[in-house]
């Protein structure tokens, strides 16, 4: 297993972040499945839990975590902290709260991240989607004005795309593999009625990767694993793991959320992250 010490880090703004980044989703009830999965995650992590996925986390050499900012998040945050914990914070709005009320910008800075993003669905495709850039433009600024670096999660290339066209004012970009929103309708074009659950197209991972080894920017690679449909072998994971890599530039990152009740999730994902980076 690695250490603390083979694991790599990469340059993010005046910070160094882990090449393997944790994230939330099975820690706080979002699987992307159904109800009942989204349910048993967020039944099966407790606070102790989470506080030991922390530290693991830290012990195989990852240095930050992100995660979508509201209360239970905030207490784990804290309490880990207190103990002594030291993985970076990257935060990531709570759907589409900052635009209802962009101010809460500023409380979010008091739990001293090291970068903040509106989350990509709730406010970044939302504003593509309604032609509100203008709206996403002003969250922005105002987390500059807090002092963090700015970020943009990103569903849809085209977000990507405009920002380093207009040459916005953002440090680093969250980039998804997968489009979901843009899968279901080109679903829906093409059947003439919805999906019955998310679908996830290839090409759209295509696309995002071009964009992101186009953007001079850091970028924070995430749905590389389809929400854990690409989980069924460790060859799998592998697999997907060493195309993120290939497409990505070597000071990007990938964030995977990873559940530990079931194994040492994080353990072999950091040993593989650590050897496809060894053998580059």
């Amino acid at each position: 297993m690695p250490s603390a010490s083979t694991l790599p880090q990469v340059p993010f703004g005046k910070h160094q972040i882990s090449k393997l980044i944790l994230g939330d989703n099975p820690i706080y009830g979002y699987s992307h499945f159904n109800q009942h999965l989204s349910e048993h995650f967020k039944e099966s992590h407790d606070p102790d839990s989470v506080i030991s996925t922390l530290k693991r986390a830290e012990e195989v050499g990852i240095t930050a975590w992100q995660n979508t900012l509201n209360e239970r998040p905030a207490q784990d945050l804290a309490r880990y902290r207190e103990e002594g914990g030291k993985i970076q914070y990257l935060c990531l709005s709570a759907g589409g709260t900052w635009l209802e009320n962009p101010d809460l910008v500023f409380e979010a800075a008091k739990h001293n991240p090291i970068g903040m993003a509106p989350h990509g669905g709730g406010v970044g495709a939302r504003c593509l989607r309604e032609g509100r850039l203008d709206e996403l433009k002003d969250i922005l600024k105002r987390i500059r004005d807090a002092g963090v670096m700015v970020g943009i999660s990103a569903h849809d290339v085209e977000l990507v795309q405009i920002a380093e066209d207009e040459a916005w004012d953002v440090d680093y970009y969250m980039t998804a593999f997968y489009n979901l929103a843009g899968a279901h309708r080109e679903f829906e074009e093409k059947f003439g009625h919805a999906p019955l659950s998310e679908v996830y197209l290839r090409e759209h991972r295509e696309r995002m990767c071009a964009a992101v080894r186009q953007a001079d920017k850091p970028c924070i690679a995430f749905k590389v694993l389809a929400a854990g449909r690409l989980v069924n072998s460790p060859d799998q994971i592998r697999t997907e793991f060493e195309y993120a890599l290939n497409n990505i530039k070597p000071t990007d990152s990938i964030l995977v959320g990873m559940y530990q009740k079931w194994g040492d999730q994080i353990g072999q994902n950091a040993e593989t992250i650590a050897n496809l980076c060894a053998h580059k």
